[in-house]
C-alpha cells in the first residue's frame, strides 16, 4: 500500500481565501480625541470643557501628538507610540540621510495606527528648526499633519 503525500480531499482554497479575509477585516470604531490647539500647544476649552472632535480631526489629533511625543519617554504610553527624532537629529549625518530617516521616522510613528491607511507626502525643510508636513490618507479621508 502507497501513501500519498497529497490529502485525500479537495480543498476549497476560493473559501479559504475568503474566510481570511473576513477574519482580518475589523472593526474600527469612531475614532475621538480632545481638540487640540496647534498654534498655542494646549487643549481647545469652551466653557471650561474640553472639546471632543471624532473621524479625520480626531486622527489629525492623533498624528500630531504622536510626532510630538518621544517614544519610551511616558510611561503613559504604549511603546509603539510616538517618535525617535532624537536618535537622528545632531549626529553628524548629512542633510539628505538625516531627510531620509526623518521620512522613515514619520511614516513609523504615524502607520502604526488602524485610523492611518498611508502616508501620500512627506515634506521636510531646514530652517532654524527642521519642519516637517506629511499629507495621511485616512479611513475618513485625506489630512495634513504639520510639526
Amino acid at each position: 500500500m502507497s501513501t500519498s503525500i497529497f490529502p485525500s480531499e479537495t480543498i476549497q482554497v476560493d473559501a479559504i481565501v475568503q474566510a481570511t479575509i473576513d477574519a482580518s477585516t475589523t472593526y474600527l470604531p469612531l475614532l475621538k480625541e480632545y481638540a487640540w490647539d496647534y498654534e498655542n500647544e494646549d487643549f481647545v476649552l469652551v466653557d471650561g470643557k474640553n472639546v471632543v472632535v471624532t473621524g479625520k480631526e480626531a486622527v489629525k489629533v492623533w498624528a500630531w501628538k504622536a510626532l510630538k511625543t518621544v517614544r519610551y519617554k511616558y510611561l503613559i504610553y504604549s511603546w509603539n507610540y510616538g517618535q525617535e527624532f532624537e536618535s537622528i537629529i545632531n549626529k553628524g549625518l548629512s542633510r539628505e540621510s538625516v531627510k531620509s530617516e526623518l521620512e522613515r521616522t514619520i511614516k513609523e510613528t504615524l502607520l502604526i495606527s488602524p485610523y492611518i491607511t498611508d502616508i501620500k507626502a512627506i515634506s521636510i525643510t531646514f530652517e532654524d528648526i527642521i519642519k516637517a508636513q506629511a499629507t495621511v490618507m485616512t479611513v475618513y479621508g485625506e489630512v495634513t499633519v504639520d510639526v
